[in-house]
């Protein structure tokens, strides 16, 4: 059984740059999120215009094993050729997270710094995907701790993006897991996961009975932690898997 939630709010902005999707191909199921960035409208059009196109491709091949190249693949060729079009070259750019889930396996793939949460063991571990961003290199690189991403002043460098001209290494993919057992899945833009620690993330799934439960619980510290005059959009799919 899939449970799943979908929540993308405005914050302290006037537009939300942030986009979220799903879709369904017989008994399987694709989720998107996605976090615009450039501004005057460029970053809401490049969040829906790729979350939207690979909704659509789930629609219409499903959970091919191929699937997430394609996905990111065209998806980067569409939002191209739409900056293309309006003369907007490298100003229509965003990150991007995909998750898919069928009866046999579990899979997903990212670009950004925008996130993808695992959580198992009963809700008392997880992994979760690696910042393309300064802040994760330089976590990497030994040079500051994990905990010092939420509040480093480089927190917001993205260093690979949706929209801007790919080298070598593009989108990450994960391993392809097996669909067994409980597992819970948080994909989550910058302005989610940088108020709620991954104890608190943990800690609301194992007292809570469904994903929207899970994610109000969990909006309550990005309310409370958050300056909602000024803070950026913030968006969360949550989806447990039994």
């Amino acid at each position: 059984m899939i449970d799943f939630s979908l929540r993308t709010m405005p914050g302290g902005r006037e537009n939300n740059e942030d986009y979220v999707a799903y879709a369904t191909h017989g008994e399987d199921m694709c989720f998107v999120l996605c976090d615009g960035l450039g501004g005057h409208d460029c970053g809401e059009d490049a969040s829906s215009c790729v979350a939207e196109h690979v909704a659509e491709l789930f629609r219409r091949q499903g959970a091919t094993p191929d699937f997430l190249d394609c996905a990111f693949s065209s998806a980067q060729e569409k939002l191209l050729a739409l900056q293309k079009e309006r003369g907007m070259k490298n100003a229509m750019k965003t990150t991007m997270v995909v998750l898919v889930v069928t009866e046999e396996h579990i899979c997903w793939a990212h670009i950004g710094d925008s996130r993808l949460y695992r959580f198992y063991n009963n809700g008392t571990k997880y992994e979760r995907t690696k910042d393309h961003s300064v802040v994760q290199m330089l976590v990497n690189m030994g040079e500051i701790d994990e905990a010092a991403i939420r509040t480093h002043e480089e927190r917001n460098k993205v260093l690979r993006v949706m929209g801007a001209e790919w080298g070598r290494k593009s989108y990450d993919k994960s391993a392809v897991l097996e669909c067994s057992g409980e597992q819970a899945f948080a994909l989550m833009t910058d302005g989610f996961w940088e108020y709620v620690y991954e104890q608190e993330m943990m800690d609301t799934l194992r007292h809570t009975k469904t994903a929207q439960e899970w994610s109000d619980a969990m909006e309550q510290y990005v309310l409370a932690r958050a300056d909602m005059t000024k803070t950026d959009n913030y968006s969360a799919i949550c989806v447990r898997v039994s």
